[in-house]
């Protein structure tokens, strides 16, 4: 198909307008965040992952508790609980100092809470998955 060169360029411009327009209202949308916002956006991030690490621990641990109780051939139980305890503490006191790294990386300025909340996020996701992991079905 051919087209005739003053309708090509009248739909190169549109088409560039029509993209400067999307990338000018891109821009426009994420300048408008404030940091404030952001912060707040990785806090609610942050909880909502702790509410699901929260629930998937509260599982294991259960199920933990019971594997010990139902295990009375080694002498009382393995003692799955309170691995599982010492693990979990272990991993919090881990995931505090990880953030606090990974958040040094904007020590001093604005930028530093946001990122140890995102960092905070990011670490608590992956315990929910090692935690769910754990929860065997034998």
């Amino acid at each position: 198909m051919t087209v005739h060169p003053s309708r090509r360029d009248s739909m190169v411009r549109r088409l560039t307008m029509t993209i400067g327009g999307a990338l000018a209202l891109l821009a426009t949308s994420a300048a408008a965040q404030t940091k404030a916002q952001m912060n707040q956006q990785a806090g609610a991030a942050y909880r909502q992952a702790d509410a699901q690490m929260t629930q998937a621990w509260r599982v294991l641990y259960a199920d933990m508790k019971k594997r010990d109780s139902a295990d009375g051939s080694r002498g009382g139980g393995f003692g799955y609980a309170a691995a599982a305890l010492a693990s979990q503490r272990a991993w919090l006191q881990f995931r505090d100092k990880q953030c606090v790294l990974e958040g040094a990386e904007f020590a001093g300025g604005s930028l530093q809470p946001m990122a140890q909340v995102r960092c905070l996020a990011k670490v608590t996701r992956a315990r929910t998955q090692q935690l769910k992991g754990m929860q065997w079905t034998k």
